[in-house]
């Protein structure tokens, strides 16, 4: 019997996927929920499993976009599992032979160039490039020139060459990243966003890290990093400006009652903003413990396409990196992100003496067609003054209590 793959759908909206990598070969045999293929959506990258044994046929090629519902491969579900004495079959042999004789064919032929053959859609391309066909390569029949050639091809400056390696390589973006580029470039054009800045002393949050940090990690078993008290300055402050937590839809705003927070992630296909769901009812363990979770199932390509749906307000932290300053763009279809960058001493005015502080420059951007300036700024300060002021602002003056010691 022979089953029929189709492709499975990621989630809602998904219309279409992208074979980015096969894990197995045309002919495998295949184990019944073994990864045959990482499968990438406009949102996550997915891996396909193999509903039945027996040996699989491929259907589509690697880059290739596929419809849900399409069929992507075929598994003989008849075939009988191949012996493990690593005895090749007599068809791989003879595909073997085959690849053999077609490499020593190859090999005798003699390289040509296309000097004056190249096809009428290569020739205008390198016409307007001013390239003559004799300087470049072809990769068609008999080293005729073809379009992708003419379109890869770069006119010669005259400048001698250094010796060093001058290669380019080609490789198409994967469907995550094109629509996270699509989605970039839409954020810029339709909305009229702004940033306003502020700076943060960090000495209170560094002075409670150092005194409750190990017993946190001892008891909870993760660590008492930023993102807890951020977080929990963000709620504090998208319920003093609920403005902040709306969003448009066509011509009107919608506005939440609760806090879901993307915290944007990078993973190995690119960006990744999983959200934490109702983090207004979250303790800083519980706030730790989920961004600890999403971020390992993000880097780890686990993350599913529900952890990533919603969210009504980003917080992203280049600081990581090593970023000094920067204007983040908002992650749509939210208002605003904050910005958070890395941690530097610097001069301070504090009770009227210059003193070296650890700072942090914070950054909001915001569509200002629902958010005005006032609710922006005080938003950004209201987030200043409960990380400067954690104990009062975020732990009802009871850390411990708070920490959960």
């Amino acid at each position: 019997m022979v089953l029929e793959m189709k492709v499975p759908s990621p989630g809602e909206s998904i219309t279409e996927v992208e074979i980015a990598t096969w894990l197995v070969e045309d002919g495998d045999y295949v184990e019944k929920d073994q990864a045959i293929a990482e499968v990438d959506s406009d949102k996550a990258t997915l891996e396909l499993p193999a509903e039945e044994s027996g040996v699989i046929t491929l259907k589509a090629e690697e880059g290739d976009a596929v419809a849900v519902g399409a069929v992507v491969c075929h598994i003989d579900t008849s075939a009988a599992k191949p012996s493990s004495n690593g005895e090749p079959r007599k068809e791989e042999k003879k595909e073997e032979t085959q690849k053999k004789e077609a490499v020593k064919t190859t090999e005798t032929k003699t390289t040509t160039y296309a000097t004056g053959t190249a096809s009428p859609a290569a020739k205008k391309i390198l016409d307007e490039k001013g390239i003559s066909p004799s300087e470049v390569k072809g990769t068609g029949r008999d080293g005729r020139i073809t379009k992708d050639d003419a379109v890869k091809a770069t006119p010669s400056m005259g400048t001698p060459s250094t010796g060093g390696p001058r290669g380019a390589d080609r490789k198409k973006l994967s469907m995550l990243r094109r629509k996270v580029a699509e989605r970039l470039v839409a954020v810029k054009n339709e909305t009229a966003m702004l940033t306003t800045f502020n700076e943060v002393n960090m000495q209170p949050i560094f002075d409670l890290r150092t005194q409750y940090k190990e017993n946190f990690k001892e008891k909870h078993g993760v660590s008492l990093g930023f993102m807890s008290f951020f977080t929990k300055a963000v709620v504090r402050a998208l319920q003093l400006y609920p403005d902040v937590n709306s969003m448009i839809d066509g011509d009107y705003k919608v506005s939440y009652d609760f806090q879901d927070i993307s915290i944007a992630v990078s993973g190995p296909k690119g960006l990744m903003v999983p959200v934490i769901r109702n983090a207004e009812n979250l303790t800083f363990r519980g706030v730790e413990s989920e961004v600890k979770r999403l971020a390992i199932r993000a880097r780890e390509g686990e993350i599913t396409i529900d952890e990533m749906t919603g969210g009504t307000f980003t917080i992203t932290n280049g600081g990581v990196f090593g970023s000094m300053l920067s204007t983040p763009i908002i992650n749509p279809p939210q208002s605003a992100i904050l910005g958070m960058h890395n941690i530097v001493n610097r001069p301070m005015a504090v009770d009227g003496q210059v003193v070296i502080q650890p700072v942090m420059y914070v950054a909001l951007s915001y569509d200002h067609r629902i958010i005005d300036g006032r609710e922006s700024v005080g938003f950004l300060v209201a987030v200043k003054e409960a990380l400067e002021n954690p104990v009062e602002l975020l732990m009802d003056n009871n850390p411990e209590r708070a920490l959960e010691m």
